[in-house]
């Protein structure tokens, strides 16, 4: 640990309007202890790229790195399958001019000279591969591009809908798409064991949300929001989360035995400098926690049988006007009576017409995600909203997917929450295929004719009633709490059967129909698709075989038998657990194991296989635990 302080004289960010050669040369001249310049591009798979340029040569040469003709890389070093090949596989990192570049400070290194941390200029970038842009920023940025021109087009050229927000097409400047995220996360002092017991029961006493942070987690957490607002985040709040245990405090008065969940917000920006904040945050906080000897995971679920961490995503669209005039595009002109604007549910149902199987492929698409999604933890597991009981009465539901966000005393808070990404969600390409979706949905809502309260009517109808858009045997809103309210089964039938493993989710983008919304304006195109499919898919397979098997495996072999078998609901309880652990690790002349099943599957190519062995695996593995619990727990 080292003794980490925010330094307020430090250079933090160059913002855009100074991204000139010159204002470079004279801003970087006057802090020495900038050193190293690295280009951040993102893949497909949501990993940026980093490297360690000398800032000498960075500014002998700013004219050719501005232009894109200086830096790059071998395609191998990033995910970009059936893109960037071994036959092919250069790849250019391009600067984005256009979003705020950051300092990042390794506090651990000293600049001799001038006593600072050593800093590296980060440069938000995009990849291009033979000329074309192959990154998850560049499809974000396309697709907000189509969206804002769309909408604004369609503004021009419809006086009708001009006049729903009481302007002409004459006063309009432009439409800017503008979201934030929250950012959850655990943290934990390394090499010290804490029971999932402990924690689930915590969890169950609500011991630890928004309870006071203390000691050195709420001084890291402390300097976290100060730091994100150095940077320009303008943070709104950290608190602690659902998860967590009461820290034991030692005798020289520091508390050891830390595992708490933390939540950091900030304020809403434009989309694709949004989504460049997130990652900046989550680079910021584990480095902050680390340095104060503390542990930061940012996985859907870190932990089994306790809460996992979710990234709540907020969007929505705002008009500006000639004058400086800014009008929430979401918002109704009378809130009293409506709940959104024409314009408002044309998003609202493109976004749950097409959830499951245009947007939820880039937003669930590991195993560790589905994991999170499961009952019992506030995570959605259905493709259903909540727009709030009525008017008067704002959406607090926490067991849907998304919720209508409103303000009694601002329009401007109109906007829509996505509760279903993760941390590790790739908010890129969540985004881009929301705004995509979002577009089918306003063409059909403005173009249909239809009022605010016919749209709402047909998007709250009940299920089995025909639709002009909107599946008939399909529920889109529910405010009702949809794990105690309603079966396994309702669920399924009213809001449809999700996804449950990483294939089913994939599999989508191999529909036609679901390739034409994402490509619509040149947002994706095939091959982009296909590689994302690829890398995805990859991934999959990879933690199958290399982690989820052998970490199962293990499992079982420390399911130990301790009775004495002079008990005959003990001599069951252990026949039954024998018999899943053969089931699920023991090949036998005549079967194999689910674990063989699933590695045989995976070998084969067969992905159908290898999805429906896996689901094979996950209730037995549960059943295994649930059983071998009640065995443990009856020992005296």
């Amino acid at each position: 640990m080292i003794d980490f302080h925010v330094i307020p004289d430090l250079l933090y960010v160059i913002p855009a309007e100074k991204h000139s050669a010159q204002d470079i040369r004279n801003i970087l001249s006057a802090h020495p202890e900038v050193k190293f310049v690295s280009l951040a591009a993102v893949d497909l798979m949501g990993n940026d790229t980093d490297e360690k340029i000398p800032l000498s040569d960075f500014i002998d040469n700013i004219e050719n790195f501005l232009d894109g003709k200086a830096v790059q890389t071998d395609g191998s070093s990033v995910v970009l399958p059936g893109i960037a090949t071994l036959n092919d596989g250069k790849v250019d990192l391009i600067p984005d001019s256009k979003v705020i570049w950051y300092i990042d400070y390794n506090y651990e290194h000293l600049d001799f000279e001038t006593g600072k941390p050593i800093g590296t200029l980060r440069i938000p970038s995009f990849l291009k591969h033979n000329n074309d842009e192959v990154c998850s920023r560049s499809i974000l940025r396309n697709s907000a591009e189509h969206f804002e021109k769309c909408v604004f087009d369609r503004f021009m050229n419809d006086p009708a809908l001009c006049a729903d927000y009481g302007f002409t097409a004459d006063e309009l400047d432009h439409i800017t798409l503008i979201t934030a995220t929250e950012l959850e996360f655990w943290v934990n002092s390394p090499d010290e064991i804490i029971s999932t017991e402990q924690l689930s029961i915590s969890q169950e006493l609500k011991e630890s949300y928004w309870k006071r942070t203390k000691g050195v987690v709420r001084t890291a957490l402390e300097q976290v929001i100060m730091l994100l607002d150095n940077y320009g985040f303008n943070p709104e709040m950290g608190h602690k989360e659902v998860g967590g245990v009461k820290a034991s405090l030692n005798s020289s008065g520091e508390f050891h035995f830390i595992m708490e969940q933390l939540e950091v917000d900030w304020k809403y920006s434009k989309a694709l400098q949004g989504a460049d904040y997130e990652l900046i945050a989550r680079i910021l906080i584990k480095e902050i926690f680390r340095l104060h000897g503390l542990d930061v995971s940012f996985n859907a679920k870190p932990l089994p049988g306790v809460a996992g961490s979710g990234e709540h995503t907020h969007v929505n669209a705002v008009a500006y006007l000639k004058s400086g005039k800014k009008i929430n595009l979401f918002a109704p002109e009378n809130t009293d009576v409506d709940f959104l604007s024409r314009f408002g549910w044309g998003c609202l149902m493109g976004i749950m017409k097409h959830y499951s199987k245009v947007i939820n492929p880039f937003v669930t698409a590991t195993t560790d995600a589905f994991e999170r999604l499961t009952p019992g933890f506030e995570a959605p597991t259905h493709s259903v909203a909540s727009i709030g009981k009525d008017v008067n009465t704002p959406s607090r539901n926490r067991s849907v997917l998304l919720g209508l966000v409103r303000s009694e005393d601002t329009k401007y808070a109109t906007r829509f929450e996505l509760r279903a990404p993760n941390p590790h969600t790739n908010t890129y390409l969540c985004l881009a295929s929301v705004y995509q979706a979002m577009l089918d949905g306003i063409a059909y809502a403005i173009e249909s004719g239809k009022d605010s309260k016919t749209l709402e009517n047909e998007f709250i109808k009940p299920y089995g009633e025909a639709s002009d858009y909107l599946d008939a045997d399909r529920l889109y809103r529910c405010e009702d709490d949809i794990f105690e309210d309603l079966s396994s089964s309702e669920r399924d039938r009213l809001f449809g059967m999700p996804a449950s493993t990483v294939y089913e989710s994939l599999t989508t983008l191999k529909d036609s129909n679901v390739a034409e919304i994402l490509c619509r304006g040149g947002v994706f195109d095939e091959r982009l698709i296909n590689s994302y499919y690829q890398a995805m898919l990859v991934r999959w397979e990879m933690e199958l075989m290399e982690k989820i098997i052998p970490a199962n495996l293990s499992l079982i072999r420390n399911i130990t038998r301790t009775d004495d078998g002079s008990n005959s609901y003990d001599e069951k309880l252990w026949s039954d657990i024998e018999d899943l652990k053969r089931l699920l690790a023991k090949d036998t002349d005549s079967e194999d194991s689910i674990f063989t099943r699933v590695k045989t599957a995976v070998k084969a190519g067969d992905w159908e296989k290898t999805s429906e062995y896996q689901r094979a695996m996950k209730n037995a593995m549960i059943e295994l635990k649930n059983k071998y619990k009640i065995y443990c727990d009856n020992q005296i």
